[in-house]
């Protein structure tokens, strides 16, 4: 006989010798789910979710403030991100954080405290950093393929060798790959391609790290400045140096983003212990570790290169060759997915508004099939909305990108347009309105002064990436990115 006792585990009863005894199956939760997951599962989901290519750019983000602030700029980044975090855990249940009802999503969460109209805000900003991260990502691809490029000419012709090369091509092949992946159902449909982009993350950050170290060690000397980059006739001008320094700030928020993916990774953690328990755990082991990493790499990366250190650090070094090889295809094969994986949601999220307000439309709902040459068995089915629509949803992302070939500055405004609203707001007024917490509380004032710093730092990183674009944008040929 089976049974489920009050911890949620499934029982059954079987016999021994002349009695009855206990033996315990496998656990389902309230909710009817079986979940497996467990403080270091949490953590790893935690680690992946924050490195991405926005690590790429910290060498660059130190050099631009200098050896004081820099360094400062990536902890304070990291400590604001685990304390909004730790709010956000107890807030996956609702009204009681360990006994309260579940919400699946980060739009749950602010759907079940705050109402419709911050859901429609929140939505808002979501939306719109995961289709800036799609620009972000097909900059970075034709990047790093123009890095390969240019580093095995400079080693079979020299290094005094004319070693330029194009992007433009690179940014069109990569929206054609994307427009094919973009055909798959749904998210859960490329989970190996997520996985596999997951691996290639961590493989080119370590080698940017590597490639660092050994570079330091070669002229056995720190470089760089206590202010940065300086402002001289023949540098940078102050103002250039105002807006870098400023867009540094949003690359660092932008490494760090990590609220969105919280609840999502927090639903899979099995109880007891209660839920925001072990999630405050992993986020306390998974922000370390990600910010013991993205320190190291920032400042080793500045002590390497100085202020001369270059935008995307793997495009700073050319000898051995193979391995720096490596590194860009690596960021290559992660891109590949991880723009997926931000793109999928978006096409999901039109595609159900579309077809609840056209329910009779053929456009919509009618389902084709067509058989695949030479794969006997295997079946393309679509829906003329999925063909056209999310075809021309990639082409304008990739025309929007070749327009704005961009690396630091794209990522420095996409940092500022997720951290204040994110990472800092919605985690913050989730846990007031949870919490009870009234106005004028010391909790309540000092929650709210994070606030504000939080807002006042967003709107001065995308201040500055938006001047710095604004200033691009008078010296390059449109639809022509080069290295």
């Amino acid at each position: 006989m089976e049974m489920v006792n009050d911890s949620g585990r499934k029982e059954r009863m079987v016999m021994v010798g002349g009695g009855h005894r206990k033996e315990s199956m496998e656990v389902v939760d309230d909710d009817g789910r079986m979940r497996t997951g467990t403080v270091w599962t949490a953590t790893t989901h935690a680690i992946t979710a924050v490195i991405g290519s926005g690590v790429l750019a910290l060498p660059w983000s130190v050099a631009q403030m200098g050896w004081i602030i820099g360094p400062l700029a990536l902890i304070a980044c990291a400590y604001v991100t685990y304390y909004t975090a730790i709010l956000l855990t107890d807030c996956y249940r609702t009204p009681d954080p360990v006994h309260g009802r579940r919400n699946y999503t980060y739009m749950d969460v602010v759907r079940s405290c705050l109402g419709p109209r911050d859901v429609f805000i929140c939505g808002l900003a979501q939306y719109i950093m995961l289709w800036g991260t799609m620009v972000g990502y097909t900059i970075t691809t034709a990047t790093s393929i123009m890095a390969v490029v240019r580093t095995n000419c400079f080693h079979y012709k020299g290094h005094d060798a004319s070693c330029g090369a194009s992007g433009t091509l690179y940014m069109v092949l990569f929206g054609i790959v994307e427009i094919v992946l973009s055909q798959f159902p749904n998210l859960e449909k490329i989970t190996f391609i997520s996985v596999v982009a997951a691996v290639m993350s961590f493989a080119y950050s370590f080698i940017g790290l590597f490639l660092s170290i050994a570079k330091f060690a070669s002229h056995h000397s720190i470089r760089g400045t206590l202010m940065g980059v300086k402002i001289s006739i023949d540098g940078v001008s102050a103002s250039t140096k105002t807006w870098h320094s400023l867009q540094a700030l949003g690359n660092i928020a932008f490494a760090y983003t990590y609220a969105m993916l919280l609840i999502e990774i927090q639903d899979t953690i099995k109880s007891p212990p209660p839920e925001n328990q072990t999630m405050k755990r992993a986020s306390l082991y998974g922000i370390g570790v990600t910010t013991i990493f993205y320190v190291s790499l920032g400042c080793l990366g500045y002590a390497a290169f100085g202020n001369e250190a270059p935008g995307n650090i793997l495009t700073g070094f050319y000898e051995p060759f193979w391995l720096v090889d490596i590194a860009n295809v690596a960021v290559l094969i992660h891109l590949v997915g991880a723009y997926q994986v931000y793109g999928q949601p978006i096409f999901a999220v039109y595609e159900k508004w579309l077809a609840n307000k056209w329910p009779e439309s053929a456009f919509f709902h009618n389902v084709y099939q067509v058989e695949l040459p030479f794969l006997k068995g295997w079946a393309f089915r679509f829906t003329l909305c999925k063909l056209i629509l999310r075809t021309l949803f990639v082409i304008i992302t990739t025309l929007i990108s070749l327009m704005l070939p961009f690396f630091n500055a794209i990522l420095g405004l996409l940092g500022s347009v997720a951290f204040w609203p994110l990472t800092v707001y919605y985690p913050v007024t989730i846990y007031m309105a949870q919490a009870k917490i009234k106005r004028g509380q010391g909790k309540w004032l000092v929650l709210q002064s994070l606030n504000m710093i939080a807002l006042i730092v967003s709107l001065l990183a995308a201040v500055g990436s938006v001047a710095d674009i604004a200033n691009r944008l008078k010296h390059v040929t449109i639809f022509k990115t080069e290295l």
